[in-house]
């Protein structure tokens, strides 16, 4: 009973404890605005895929260390039990000598040890060292990927947390004039019409409002997926919408490209492996020289056919293929249709990522003039609103125009914050695309 109760304590400890871990670790995300290389570093400390790329190199080592063994001799202990009948013998002078035992018993250990193979143990483990490195880049690759979805899931937070916030200012302003316009009409200085139209407004930035905050839950889940947080936690993100000058020259960023980006250097590995391969198939018809020795106790020798004596065996064997039926041929041939292969897919992705790499830098291009639009937009609106609010206060400008002006404020507003956060975004996924890590 004490056994048991000890138990039950330790078991709650350690349920308490990983609660605990996991509300820290929780805790690190709600209690303040959160940065965007806390949430990155994060996701690909933590993402299942990259976690299952990492295992993927264990199983690789274990590969590796598999050619390998082929250096080191094969040992075995063998014993066996043998009955035999009828039991061979020779009739001498008018008796019968057995020759052998009827209870054959055998004990041995046996050793077999490649002396040399002409390289074929070699080009198997480079072949499992060139797996190593496909796998390490590999995980590279998707740390890349989950970072472009991380970053552009960053900043689409960025830009809804901040257009929720125009929205609430605009239904703020919203309210004042319906209340405005309510005491206005009691005093016969406005009419139905005017009161409706505000409330139709009012009702209209609700709904837009409800887009935004809907929008954000539904980016929210993602980015807690990607953290591996509960679906519903709620978390801040900071808004770091830092404009800097870009470089968008096309030819070297295409050039920069091709010599850093992840895919490239993973189909050049494959290439290279495709190559280790066939020199691999080539190998395979190379004699094989090898020793042996075996050694233990058996029974059988004469004079005494019963008794069991020390015994041992040595010697060298060579192993020389002659003919397969034309295996080797047919192996060599595929090898060499997977450099081919390898080839096309090199020039493949070339051509892939010189298109997204002017793809990427035409975004960018595109969001930096968007941004100085829509900055001098918003400049003209809120010269406008500004205006409008004076002819308004001089009984020169209706309250529906006023809240024109005052709308197309918050929506200039809204497309500025909207043409900063793709910025991020596009400048994010042209560091991207040519290459840099981007965590």
């Amino acid at each position: 009973m004490k056994a048991f109760r000890i138990l039950t304590l330790f078991v709650s400890t350690l349920l308490l404890l990983q609660q605990a871990s996991g509300q820290t670790s929780i805790s690190a995300f709600t209690a303040d605005s959160v940065d965007l290389q806390l949430v990155v570093k994060r996701v690909i400390e933590t993402h299942p895929s990259v976690l299952k790329a990492q295992e993927a190199m264990n199983a690789v080592e274990a590969g590796i260390g598999l050619a390998k063994a082929a250096w080191y001799p094969e040992i075995d202990l063998g014993a066996g039990y043998t009955r035999i009948g009828p039991v061979p013998s020779i009739t001498i002078g008018g008796g019968s000598l057995d020759m052998a035992p009827a209870n054959n018993f055998n004990t041995s250990l046996n050793i077999h040890q490649t002396i040399y193979d002409f390289s074929k143990t070699g080009k198997s483990i480079q072949l499992a060292e060139s797996n190593k490195q496909i796998a390490e880049k590999n995980t590279d690759l998707i740390k890349q990927k989950l970072a472009v979805l991380t970053i552009t899931n960053y900043y689409t937070i960025v830009y809804l947390q901040e257009a929720i916030h125009i929205k609430e200012a605009q239904l703020g302003i919203l309210e004042k004039h319906l209340d405005f316009v309510t005491r206005k009409k009691e005093t016969g200085s406005a009419t139905e019409y005017e009161i409706l139209s505000t409330r139709v407004r009012i009702s209209a930035a609700k709904n837009q409002q409800l887009d935004l905050e809907t929008a954000l839950d539904n980016q929210l889940a993602v980015l807690n997926a990607l953290l591996g947080l509960p679906e519903n936690t709620r978390i801040r993100v900071r808004n770091r919408l830092m404009i800097q000058p870009a470089n968008v020259r096309y030819d070297s960023l295409i050039s920069y490209a091709t010599e850093h980006r992840n895919e490239l250097m993973l189909v050049d590995l494959h290439q290279k492996q495709a190559e280790l391969h066939f020199q691999s198939v080539k190998s395979e018809n190379n004699p094989v020289l090898s020793a042996f020795a075996s050694g233990g106790f058996k029974n059988g020798y004469f004079p005494d056919l019963n008794a069991e004596r020390a015994n041992y065996l040595a010697g060298l064997g060579l192993k020389v293929p002659i003919f397969s039926g034309n295996r080797h041929h047919n192996l060599l041939l595929m090898a060499e249709s997977d450099i081919n292969s390898i080839k096309q897919d090199m020039e493949q992705s070339r051509r892939d990522i010189s298109s997204e790499v002017f793809q990427d830098a035409a975004n960018l291009q595109a969001s930096i003039r968007k941004i100085s639009q829509s900055q001098l937009q918003l400049e003209q609106a809120e010269e406008a609103r500004k205006l409008a609010d004076l002819s308004f206060k001089a009984g020169a400008l209706t309250n529906l125009d006023l809240l024109d002006s005052e709308s197309l404020e918050a929506e200039s507003r809204l497309n500025l914050m909207r043409a900063r956060a793709d910025y991020m975004i596009n400048a994010a996924k042209l560091e991207i695309a040519i290459g840099n890590q981007g965590y």
